[in-house]
């Protein structure tokens, strides 16, 4: 029997399946604000209209949101007509066969540590995701060479935190995480996970020995609750 939803998954992922569909999912997707179908088209090398039968298909299928603004920051007679522009959308798509729900071992976990009244449960948390981290960024270390410099550093974090979903993004004097990899379980379980995941990321700044990041907790809306700081001296 086909476990509930799976069959809408598959059908996400099957939408991407053309290749001009999936450069503009794709470009869209990487930009932080609202994008037009002319910047759509030309950043693709489509036509308008083709882009927009594309960017229409995608909100169709959730991947994508649509809302209307005129351009120009005029109103009234003269400003024209709205733009129709697209941003992505917070729908998560993840298909595994056969089908496996690491999320809902994760949820009860999670849960678990929240009603435990010992704090040692949550202790063991950061120091283990701590750990964690700290494997992770002396991998990094390791891939950026022999002494390797601030910068190389720099790149090498940047890559790790990409390959583990964060969408990070060289910023002036930080680095943005453009995406929280946990975020389904963050927000039903805020404090635990966020303090879990800002506990993960200072090891990844140990592990790379990289003294000038620090990791705080800065939550924003759509934005992993950490950011990299940066000290420029």
């Amino acid at each position: 029997m086909e476990p509930p939803g799976l069959d809408r998954q598959i059908a996400g992922l099957a939408v991407l399946g053309e290749p001009a569909r999936r450069a503009l999912y794709l470009y869209v997707a990487d930009r932080q604000g609202d994008v037009g179908r002319d910047e759509a088209a030309r950043a693709v090398g489509v036509s308008r209209s083709l882009a927009g039968f594309h960017l229409d298909r995608l909100v169709e299928k959730g991947l994508l949101e649509a809302s209307f603004r005129r351009l120009s920051g005029r109103s009234g007679p003269g400003a024209g007509r709205p733009a129709k522009l697209y941003r992505r959308s917070s729908r998560q798509i993840e298909v595994s066969l056969p089908q496996r729900s690491y999320e809902l071992a994760a949820r009860i976990l999670v849960t678990a540590i929240e009603a435990s009244e010992a704090p040692k449960a949550r202790n063991a948390l950061a120091k283990t995701a701590r750990n964690i981290g700290e494997r992770i960024g002396a991998e990094a270390r390791t891939r950026a060479g022999p002494r390797p410099g601030k910068k190389s550093l720099l790149a090498a974090m940047v890559a790790a935190l990409a390959a583990r979903g964060y969408e990070p993004e060289a910023a002036a004097g930080e680095v943005e995480l453009r995406n929280c990899p946990f975020h389904a379980l963050a927000g039903e379980h805020e404090e635990v996970v966020c303090g879990m995941n800002l506990a993960l990321l200072e090891g990844v700044v140990e592990g790379l020995r990289l003294p000038s990041a620090k990791a705080v907790l800065d939550p924003a809306p759509g934005m992993c609750c950490v950011r990299l700081k940066l000290r420029t001296k």
